[in-house]
């Protein structure tokens, strides 16, 4: 007696590709999302190695060093700055020890802890991961920071 073995491999095929592209491109987004991180962290530390200095070259509106800053990270961040929705905050810690955020246009003095904050959201590609980040819409947020001393700049 012969069995009927007509498209059983098509089915099997199915089955087995429907869980390699998910596994693939979980991996795929997971890896995206890590590179977003680190892609944002490394702009955060040059960002505040040229907050740090007094310069200001950079910036759109003479002398605002923050905002000099804020440019040097979107320059390092391959993209990534306007692609995840960036915000940037400039801190320091006062005499008392507590953590003081900074006003617009301030970077803080010479011999001064600057504290360089950088919280954003990147969306995930597929709908493979989007569960996981359920209670942020299906967006992986996080911040970054980096805390050095400013120069005895003039």
């Amino acid at each position: 007696m012969r069995t009927r073995q007509n498209g059983v491999a098509a089915v099997e095929f199915g089955l087995v590709a429907l869980l390699f592209f998910t596994l693939l491109f979980s991996i795929i987004d997971w890896s995206y999302l890590f590179f977003a991180n680190l892609s944002m962290q490394h702009a955060v530390r040059e960002g505040a190695r040229y907050a740090v200095t007094g310069r200001s070259d950079l910036s759109p509106v003479p002398g605002d060093r923050c905002a000099a800053a804020r440019q040097q990270i979107r320059e390092q961040s391959m993209g990534m700055y306007d692609r995840s929705l960036s915000t940037t905050t400039f801190k320091t810690i006062d005499s008392a020890g507590n953590i003081v955020t900074l006003g617009s246009g301030s970077c803080y003095g010479a011999n001064q802890l600057i504290i360089v904050q950088v919280d954003s959201k990147v969306a995930a590609l597929t709908p493979f991961v989007r569960p996981f980040f359920s209670a942020t819409a299906g967006e992986y947020r996080f911040s970054v920071s980096a805390t050095m001393k400013n120069e005895a700049f003039p």
